[in-house]
């Protein structure tokens, strides 16, 4: 009853076995801004000084700039068809780790919630970004069972109504993995990453 159905889809393979289904007028859910604009998934890949574990600057400074983008002008149609500006109050941030959550803060335009998983349980927003942190799975302070979660990731991904944003650094895709539970944990990242848009990194329209 939330979804677009292109997020639909992955969160159906991921946690679901394929079952989920997205409702009828989830189809007409879209963003249109001067950044980020359609539905489904996206993925800004961004580079980080490797060392990186509970906190990204880099990551922080991107979404920043997206968000800011996204408050400049843009939209939101729900599954009505009925289209609005989009809102502070219509974009979420999932971080991992609170020290992230806390760079993230930093920055924000007023009214964008930023937190973990925990926080958005139950929650929706036109547009969500998921930003994991750590530099690669060397860096990964937890370890990979953590980062990589499924339930983390489809939580996250699961409160988009329009867009679901992935921003991570490219070597986490790299992940060197132990056990075939690690595999799946990092394939249900690249699930994500496949299929999803790679969108240019643009900063915000001029104050």
């Amino acid at each position: 009853w939330r979804m677009h159905p292109a997020t639909c889809e992955f969160v159906s393979e991921l946690a679901y076995d394929g079952r989920l289904t997205s409702a009828p007028g989830c189809e007409r859910q879209r963003v249109l801004s001067p950044g980020l604009t359609g539905s489904g998934l996206r993925f800004l890949p961004v580079e980080h000084d490797v060392g990186n574990a509970q906190r990204s600057s880099e990551e922080a400074a991107v979404i920043v700039d997206q968000v800011r983008a996204l408050l400049s002008g843009g939209t939101f149609t729900d599954a009505a068809g009925k289209t609005r500006p989009l809102q502070p109050s219509d974009i979420m941030v999932v971080a991992p780790y609170n020290m992230q959550v806390r760079c993230l803060q930093d920055g924000m335009p007023p009214g964008v919630e930023v937190g973990t998983v925990d926080k958005f349980q139950g929650r929706e927003a036109a547009v969500v970004f998921f930003s994991m942190a750590s530099s690669s799975g060397t860096d990964v302070p937890r370890g990979i069972d953590f980062l990589f979660s499924r339930n983390r990731l489809n939580v996250a991904v699961s409160r988009a109504r329009a867009l679901a944003v992935l921003v991570c650094s490219p070597r986490l895709l790299e992940t060197r993995c132990n056990s075939v539970g690690q595999i799946r944990l990092v394939n249900g990242l690249r699930g994500f990453v496949e299929p999803a848009t790679a969108e240019p990194l643009r900063g915000a329209p001029p104050q």
